[in-house]
């Protein structure tokens, strides 16, 4: 254990070494964000940060820990990983259209599923001994969980260091559920989550606000999709549970997502259509600084975790109550930043209602504040000690 922990250390000093030659990469390739409408940054920002992840945490694959994968697995990983990367770098120079950049994210999840073997194939049914074995219905679900993970990762990259450090947050997460908690757990899935985590780490000090480069569609795409595919593979097991597990632990890219799709639906717009009005910039609307945010952000994710280690740790019969909180906390919390718009808040409109029933105004009470005209009420009523010299 202690040689695992010295090479991920090994490994946040490679990433930390390796990216400024990234930076310089992407400025000859011409990877650079510039600002616009939709851009928080002021100034021009290299991008592809994420091609250094890639390269960082590919040697800890085939050199550092070469000896914990099994072989086949590892290349049908880095040959999906390599489309992705593919994609992305293309997205960074060229700006390819959102169904360019779904195929692309497509046939790395044909390449998992087919050449990788890694899926979805049955799940437990809660509270009883059934097993629903998913038959053909295993490849358009496992397809969609990589798809899915992949963008929520990618649209939550918006503000310096947001997307690095919540999948830092998540990584980590998957990492203890998949070393603890998972019954038959093989140690490489952990190690890979571990390694991941690391890779970020490193680069988050140049991305994190003021940021020297970003992670691009590049590293959002590829640390996306590993956690779709890491997920996949330590986290879904034939429980329904575990199932659900992955899905808390990603909880602020995936709420993001959900919400974004839903808003646009409300106002008529594609889903595919970007707009500012995403979790960190409602934060940012509220009065918050960039990094307070970011920050507002991580302590989010870090509750989403925890409530992940949470339900694991909870009897089945605390499972409901657990889940039902978790979604009408969310639910007021979205609503209270206008995640859906000012207008659409129905929970705090009926809690405001139950509020103003059981509110009993007497209409006889006049309120005076000090150095304010004296009311009528009070004007009219005579002091006692008045009262006491008139009937002398």
């Amino acid at each position: 254990m202690f040689k695992i922990i010295v090479e991920l250390f090994f490994l946040v000093i490679i990433q930390a070494a390796i990216t400024p030659f990234i930076r310089r990469l992407a400025f000859v390739l011409g990877a650079v964000d510039n600002p616009n409408a939709r851009r928080v940054n002021k100034k021009p920002m290299p991008t592809i940060g994420g091609l250094g992840i890639f390269v960082t945490f590919n040697i800890g694959t085939f050199i550092l820990f070469r000896e914990q994968f099994p072989t086949h697995e590892t290349f049908s990983i880095l040959l999906a990983s390599s489309i992705i990367i593919l994609t992305g770098m293309i997205d960074d120079v060229l700006e390819l259209k959102p169904r360019q950049k779904m195929l692309g994210i497509f046939l790395a999840a044909l390449v998992i599923y087919f050449l990788a073997g890694i899926q979805m194939n049955e799940i437990n049914v809660p509270l009883s001994h059934q097993v629903i074995n998913l038959g053909w219905w295993s490849f358009p679900i496992t397809i969609f969980w990589i798809l899915a993970l992949t963008n929520a990762v990618n649209l939550i990259d918006g503000l310096d260091g947001l997307a690095t450090g919540v999948s830092m947050i998540s990584l980590t997460t998957m990492g203890i559920v998949a070393y603890y908690f998972i019954p038959n757990r093989q140690i490489y899935v952990p190690i890979m989550c571990f390694m991941l985590a690391a890779c970020l780490l490193g680069f988050l000090p140049y991305n994190f606000h003021p940021a020297r480069i970003f992670l691009g569609d590049t590293g959002a795409l590829y640390v996306g999709f590993m956690i779709s595919v890491l997920s996949l593979k330590g986290l879904k097991n034939i429980t329904f549970i575990s199932m659900v597990v992955p899905i808390i632990i990603l909880g602020v890219p995936i709420t993001d997502t959900i919400y974004a799709m839903i808003r646009r639906k409300l106002n008529h717009k594609p889903v595919s259509q970007a707009d500012k009005h995403h979790l960190h910039h409602q934060l940012m609307r509220m009065g918050l600084t960039h990094r307070q945010t970011v920050l507002v952000i991580y302590a989010i994710s870090l509750i989403f975790s925890f409530f992940s280690l949470l339900l694991l740790l909870s009897p089945n019969w605390g499972i409901w109550p657990l889940g039902i909180a978790l979604i009408i906390g969310l639910e007021i919390f979205v609503e209270s930043i206008g995640l859906l718009g000012d207008k659409y808040k129905p929970i705090l409109h009926l809690i405001q209602k139950l509020i103003n029933q059981r509110t009993v105004v007497d209409p006889k009470v006049q309120v005076w504040h000090l150095g304010d005209e004296k009311p009528e009420q009070l004007k009219a009523k005579k002091p006692a000690k008045e009262k006491q010299d008139e009937t002398k």
